[in-house]
C-alpha cells in the first residue's frame, strides 16, 4: 500500500477529486476483458490526470519513490495488460480526453490518448474522412489501440494501428516529455522510436496524445458471404482473390458452429444455409459501379474454387444485418469463454491449424469454436469451459477444464510456432501469453527487448512484469 505522503503528494497534482483509493470504487479498474478470477487485483490507488504535465509529475514521483504505474485506457484488453499484480498505481487516462484537432488539409488527427473510438470514428466521419483499422470494440481508446497496436478485419487491405500513428507525445518514466513523428509521412530522420512506443504495452513510457493518419471515405461497400464445405476449400479461395488482383477490405472465416449459435443468441438469421465453412468477404470502391463489378469478379473466383454458392449484401441494411451477427459471435459465447487465442500464422497455413485445434477439441472432450481474419491469418480459438447443446451454451462447466486449459494453451502455441507464426496478432502478450511468449522469440531478441526496456525506464515502474520480466 502507498502511505498517505504519496498519496496527498497525487491529491496535490490531479486534485482530490481525480483519485481513488477506496476499494470498491477501485473494481473496475482490478481486471480487463480476460476473465477477471485469474487476474484480479486490486491497485494502491487510482489516479486520473487530465494534462500530459500532470501525467508527468505522476511519473516523477512515482520514480522518485520507486513506486510501480500502470497506464490504463477503458480496460478493454483481452490479455492483462492493465490489470495490477501487486498495488501498483493505476494512472486512467479517461480524463485526456479531447480531440484536439481534425486537419483536414493534411488529413490528419491530434487526439489526446483517451479519446474513445467511438468518439474518434463520429468526429472522423463528420469531417467526411476515414480511419480503417476496426478492432471491433469501439469503448476502447485510441491510446490504449496504439499501445496494443490493435488491429481488426481492415488490416489486410489497410494495415493495423501502426501504419496510421504520424506522431506520439509520450511521458517517459522519468517525467520527461517527448514527441516523435508528426504531421509527416516521410521521416529517415535516426532511429524510429515512434514504432518502438506503439505495441510496447505501457513499458516504455506513457501515451499522451497521438497523430493519426486519415484518409478520404469509400464512396461504396458492400459485403459477399461464400459457403464452402470445408475449412481448407475456404482458405485456399483467399490466395485465389489476391492472384486474381483483388484486394478486400477485409475477409472473415467462420464453422458453421459459431455462426449456429450466434443467430440463436441475437434471434437472427445468417443469409446463406449451413455449411463447413463460410467465409464474409468485404470489399470497398470508389464508386457503386466499381464495387458491382468487383462482386462479380469475386464470385466468378469462388464458383470456380469450391464455393457452393454466393450471396451478396447489396443493401446498406441487409450488410448491416451481416456485420451485426458477425461481430456479436464473441458475444454469444462470452460466458463460457476461459480464452481467445489469437495465435497469428501465415495465411495459407489456416486451415493447418484449424485442424489441430478440432483435434485438440476432441482429445480434450472441449469444445473450441475458432473464426477470424483469413487474410491475414490472425486466428481467433476460443477455448470454452461449457461445450455446445444444440444451438446454445450447455452452461454447465466441462469438468476439469482448469486442468486441460494449461495444456491446451500450450500446445496451441507451439503449433502456432511450428507453422511459422506469432503467439499475438493483435491483443497484444501482457500478462496471458507472457509465459509463451519466448516460445517464437530467440533469446537474443529477448535480450536486446530487456534491454531497451532497462534504457527507457532503469527503475522498472512502468508496467513492470507484463510481456517478460527484467
Amino acid at each position: 500500500m502507498l502511505n498517505n505522503k504519496i498519496i496527498d503528494a497525487l491529491e496535490k497534482i490531479t486534485g482530490s477529486n481525480n483519485i481513488i483509493t477506496d476499494k470498491e470504487a477501485m473494481v473496475d479498474y482490478s481486471h480487463d476483458e480476460f476473465y477477471p478470477e485469474k487476474v484480479e487485483k486490486y491497485p494502491s490507488c487510482v489516479v486520473k490526470p487530465a494534462t500530459t504535465n500532470e501525467v508527468s509529475e505522476i511519473l516523477k514521483l512515482a520514480n522518485r519513490e520507486k513506486v510501480a504505474v500502470i497506464a490504463r485506457g477503458q480496460g478493454t484488453g483481452m490479455c492483462g495488460a492493465c490489470v495490477p499484480m501487486k498495488e501498483e498505481i493505476i494512472l486512467s487516462t479517461e480524463n485526456l480526453n479531447k480531440i484536439v484537432e481534425i486537419d483536414t488539409e493534411n488529413q490528419l488527427a491530434v487526439v489526446q490518448s483517451g479519446v474513445t473510438l467511438m468518439e474518434f470514428y463520429a468526429a472522423v466521419e463528420k469531417e467526411d474522412l476515414f480511419f480503417p483499422p476496426h478492432p471491433g470494440e469501439e469503448s476502447a481508446t485510441v491510446g490504449g489501440g496504439a499501445a496494443t497496436n490493435a488491429g481488426g478485419a481492415r488490416a489486410v487491405k489497410y494495415g493495423v494501428f501502426r501504419n496510421f500513428i504520424r506522431g506520439l507525445e509520450v511521458v517517459l518514466a522519468d517525467g520527461s516529455i517527448i514527441n516523435v513523428g508528426g504531421k509527416i509521412i516521410k521521416n529517415s530522420t535516426g532511429y524510429n522510436l515512434l514504432n518502438l512506443f506503439v505495441g510496447s504495452e505501457g513499458t516504455l513510457g506513457v501515451i499522451t496524445s497521438l497523430t493519426i493518419g486519415l484518409l478520404p471515405p469509400p464512396c461504396a461497400i458492400s459485403t459477399l458471404i461464400v459457403p464452402f464445405n470445408n475449412i481448407k476449400d475456404a482458405i485456399k479461395v483467399v490466395n485465389q482473390l489476391f492472384m486474381n488482383r483483388i484486394i478486400p477490405l477485409a475477409v472473415e472465416f467462420m464453422q458453421q458452429d459459431i455462426i449456429t449459435v450466434a443467430e440463436c443468441y441475437l434471434e437472427k438469421k445468417w443469409p446463406v444455409k449451413p455449411a463447413g465453412a463460410q467465409l464474409m468477404i468485404m470489399i470497398d470502391g470508389s464508386s457503386g459501379n466499381e464495387v458491382d463489378n468487383l462482386s462479380e469478379k469475386i464470385a466468378a473466383v469462388c464458383m470456380n474454387n469450391m464455393a457452393l454458392d454466393v450471396f451478396i449484401a447489396e443493401s446498406e441494411e441487409k450488410q448491416k444485418e451481416v456485420l451485426n451477427i458477425r461481430s456479436r459471435m464473441y458475444e454469444a459465447i462470452k460466458p463460457g469463454v476461459i480464452e481467445i487465442f489469437d495465435i497469428c500464422v501465415p495465411r495459407a497455413k489456416i486451415a493447418d491449424f484449424v485442424d489441430k485445434v478440432c483435434q485438440l477439441s476432441t482429445e480434450y472432450n472441449m469444445w473450441m469454436p475458432t473464426f477470424g481474419h483469413a487474410a491475414d491469418g490472425n486466428v481467433h480459438t476460443h477455448l470454452m469451459k461449457y461445450s455446445l447443446k444444440a444451438d446454445k451454451l450447455d452452461n454447465i462447466e466441462i469438468s476439469g477444464w482448469r486442468q486441460k486449459a494449461p495444456e491446451i494453451s500450450k500446445r496451441l502455441y507451439s503449433y502456432g510456432r511450428e507453422l511459422g507464426g506469432v503467439v499475438s496478432g493483435e491483443h497484444g502478450i501482457g500478462l496471458v501469453k507472457k509465459p509463451y511468449f519466448s516460445m517464437t522469440i530467440d533469446s537474443r531478441q529477448l535480450e536486446l527487448m530487456r534491454a531497451v526496456k532497462k534504457a527507457f525506464d532503469p527503475n522498472n515502474i512502468l508496467n513492470p512484469g507484463k510481456i517478460f520480466d527484467m
